[in-house]
């Protein structure tokens, strides 16, 4: 993976090396690259449109892939120094984009059930974390549809499916999102 120049402050540096401990045995499906390289990236695409939304980026899967809590994300911003109205923006914009509707959660409903709900759920976010959202689909997009076509095409359905309701966040990011879906 190649990154851009994403120059990061003190406090985002240590928030990012936080986040590569909390990740740092899982591997990108695909390309079975360091899992952190994927929020990174998220991050770099948010950088462009919302600098305000890096740190939510950088965090926006600690909650539904690792062991960290909010109460350890939220220690952990207070001591990478953020006050705690910023450390209450960034847990708010994660919990927003940590899925709710999931198997362990909702084990009688389907796959497609669960995303419809999800999807509802996601059209009601703040513009911050459907921008971070739009930036996620836009990195996860291009993996999948390079190293998995069968799957894209469910994958890229379903988030088809999610922009209809999800429509808030940055209108360029929301626009990028649209021209990859109309390539499936």
């Amino acid at each position: 993976m190649t990154f851009r120049i994403m120059r990061l402050d003190d406090k985002q540096s240590l928030l990012l090396e936080f986040v590569k401990a909390c990740h740092t045995d899982q591997k990108r499906k695909y390309t079975h690259e360091p899992y952190w390289h994927h929020v990174y990236a998220v991050a770099e695409i948010v950088a462009e449109y919302e600098p305000s939304g890096i740190e939510i980026a950088l965090c926006h899967d600690l909650l539904e892939d690792t062991e960290c809590t909010e109460s350890d994300l939220s220690e952990k911003l207070i001591a990478c120094g953020y006050q705690n109205e910023k450390a209450a923006f960034i847990i708010a914009g994660v919990l927003d984009l940590t899925d709710q509707f999931t198997h362990e959660a909702y084990p009688d409903l389907n796959r497609k059930a669960r995303k419809e709900k999800e999807a509802e759920r996601l059209g009601n976010i703040s513009y911050i974390a459907q921008t971070v959202k739009y930036a996620d689909l836009i990195n996860n997009s291009e993996s999948i549809t390079e190293h998995d076509k069968s799957f894209a095409k469910v994958y890229l359905s379903e988030k088809a499916d999610m922009l209809k309701l999800m429509d808030q966040g940055h209108p360029e990011l929301f626009k990028r999102c649209i021209n990859i879906l109309e390539q499936i």
